[in-house]
């Protein structure tokens, strides 16, 4: 039987781009693999409007482009789950409960693999913490891919200690500092939105993937030592599990798709061509990084009146964020018309690596995600 690997990411374009990366860099150094990348699929029944989009199109071109091109990479969807609850408290919460609801399809997906392959790992999303038990009652061998740095890494093994520590809300401890192996003091108020509140069970979802972390066959992140030395240090040295063994920790990034794996190049890097060199800003805010309708209009009107070239990305204010914008709705009446000569707008997506290494880009604002390093 051949040796097999499977990943197990998160919904989201960003999330699948790391992992299809992670799974390159397996290839490069155990060529004999293969790479099996489990795809949720849409649930039958309609959720509400904060859950993800499983698959886009264009991230269904994606993974036909790494099909064709990676043939020892290959894309397997779960069967649609047809009962999903009504109404969730927030679209992170609905990330946590879209794998939840698709263990019992996991559970058969690995035994069927196994019955072909020697699965000889299986590397999950943080976000699909649900599946470390399915694993772990199969005897699978399971990893953690973090698609962040170890700085988050740190805080996140780091949740049970201050759960044990501290008996209050994050959010009702104001500016009162939180010490992290590791990291400076962090204001309590500044903790991740996830944890703030820990009579959510978007908090017991984190508490329990930071349990669960620990007790993985290992972590691996998306990040390089001399990045973050102080981070990697406190997490080798076992500092963010205090009461436990902390499991190897690999840094296996900076991961990053290095060209467009969509095949035709975007037309906005047609436009971006035709520019000046350095002389174009680029504003990106990522799949989390949205505003309200009067937000956009008031960005509009400022990149207007600054007379900046602008390639600016778009995205439909929530609760509707994965449809596609109208912009004449959402704009300026007479906005694109006006701007033509200096400004493109994107919908949605842009391929972030290819604009932000073009010539013509000689700004960046952006939401400072992981995944936005110029």
């Amino acid at each position: 039987m051949e040796d097999a690997i499977v990943l197990y990411p998160s919904p989201g374009r960003g999330h699948l781009i790391s992992t299809v990366e992670l799974g390159k860099l397996i290839l490069k150094h155990h060529p004999s693999f293969s790479i099996t990348i489990l795809i949720l699929s849409e649930p039958n029944t309609n959720t509400n409007s904060t859950s993800p989009n499983y698959v886009e199109s264009s991230t269904a071109q994606y993974m036909a482009t790494v099909n064709s091109t990676t043939p020892s990479i290959t894309f397997q969807h779960l069967q649609p789950i047809s009962k999903v609850p009504p109404s969730t408290s927030s679209f992170l919460e609905m990330n946590y409960l879209i794998p939840r609801l698709n263990n019992q399809n996991l559970h058969q997906t690995l035994k069927t693999i196994s019955q072909t392959s020697k699965l000889r790992a299986f590397i999950i999303d943080f976000f699909c913490d649900a599946s470390f038990e399915v694993a772990s009652n199969l005897d699978i061998p399971t990893y953690y891919f973090f698609t962040s740095g170890a700085s988050a890494l740190a805080l996140f093994l780091y949740i049970p200690t201050l759960h044990k520590n501290v008996d209050k809300s994050f959010k009702d401890l104001g500016n009162m500092p939180i010490y992290i192996p590791g990291l400076p003091p962090i204001p309590a108020s500044d903790m991740p939105v996830g944890i703030l509140n820990r009579n959510t069970q978007l908090y017991e979802y984190f508490l329990n993937t930071a349990t669960h972390m620990a007790k993985s066959n290992g972590l691996l992140a998306n990040t390089f030592e001399s990045l973050e030395t102080k981070a990697i240090m406190a997490l080798s040295n076992g500092l963010c599990v205090p009461d436990g063994v902390t499991p190897p920790i690999f840094c296996i990034g900076p991961l990053i798709s290095s060209s467009n794996q969509d095949g035709d190049a975007h037309e906005c890097l047609n436009w971006l061509n035709s520019q000046p060199s350095r002389s174009v800003v680029f504003l990106c805010f990522g799949s989390m990084g949205l505003f309200s309708a009067k937000q956009l209009k008031e960005m509009a009107v400022g990149l207007e009146n600054s007379g900046q070239r602008f390639l600016w990305v778009v995205r439909n204010p929530p609760p509707d964020k994965e449809k596609e914008p109208n912009l004449d709705e959402l704009l300026p009446k007479g906005f694109l018309e006006r701007t033509k000569d200096k400004g493109f707008v994107v919908k949605q997506w842009a391929p972030q690596v290819e604009v932000l290494s073009h010539e013509s880009v000689g700004g960046f604002v952006t939401h400072c995600g992981w995944n936005s390093g110029a």
